[in-house]
């Protein structure tokens, strides 16, 4: 998978400079920030396929514990199609689950080389979930301990139609509203309808709550 475009999020230039020249060819950097309010609108204007986000950012404000937690919350509803990859030098338990929490795809350490990034950005641009072999483990955990909210979970998809439910996964699995629409052959303003009566339905307020939300029901 080659032209994927890319911005880099991190608070020092140095390893901005550094991480730009180690990325495979294929992949296009078409911007950088240094904080959040930055990386917020970098972001919206170029619209990427994903952003290296690094977890801690300058920028953040009030409740936002974490910058790269803000920068997710902030942009995600304004670039639809972008998808979050953490990297960070932090291996945290807490701010690995913050981070995913808020709708990242993954999360790798900035201990991986030039050729481990580049194939996990290729990788959750195409859909998939990355993490550190050393911290998949943290994820499953947060996210496999919340049993006692899965015996909701047949009661709450009785709410969707079994198309809301398709959609639903989909969406949740980061697929942008044209990628669902070719998979399940509806239109993507159909797709866009759908999505809205899910997060009415769920009482979300937007897909990366979805995302959070399909992940600890373990739907996906």
């Amino acid at each position: 998978m080659s032209g994927v475009r890319v911005v880099i999020v991190d608070d020092h230039s140095i390893f901005r400079s550094g991480l730009r020249a180690d990325l495979d060819a294929g992949l296009e950097v078409v911007g950088e920030a240094a904080d959040v309010p930055g990386a917020v609108e970098t972001i919206v204007r170029e619209q990427p396929e994903v952003v290296l986000l690094d977890v801690h950012l300058p920028g953040a404000e009030g409740t936002e514990a974490a910058g790269g937690e803000a920068v997710i919350r902030r942009a995600g509803p304004r670039a639809p199609s972008t998808r979050f990859l953490a990297l960070s030098v932090s291996d945290a338990a807490e701010d690995v689950v913050r981070v995913i929490r808020a709708g990242a795809r993954g999360y790798i350490t900035k201990g991986s080389s030039g050729a481990e990034v580049s194939r996990a950005v290729i990788a959750v641009a195409g859909g998939d979930a990355v993490f550190s072999p050393r911290l998949a483990g943290f994820v499953l955990d947060a996210f496999g301990a919340v049993v006692g909210e899965t015996a909701a979970t047949s009661d709450e998809l009785d709410r969707l139609s079994s198309r809301e439910q398709e959609v639903m996964r989909l969406i949740a699995r980061g697929y942008a509203y044209k990628e669902v629409a070719a998979e399940l052959f509806i239109s993507a303003k159909t797709v866009e309808t759908h999505v809205s009566a899910v997060l009415r339905k769920l009482q979300l307020s937007s897909r990366y709550e979805l995302t959070a939300w399909a992940t600890e029901r373990r739907l996906l």
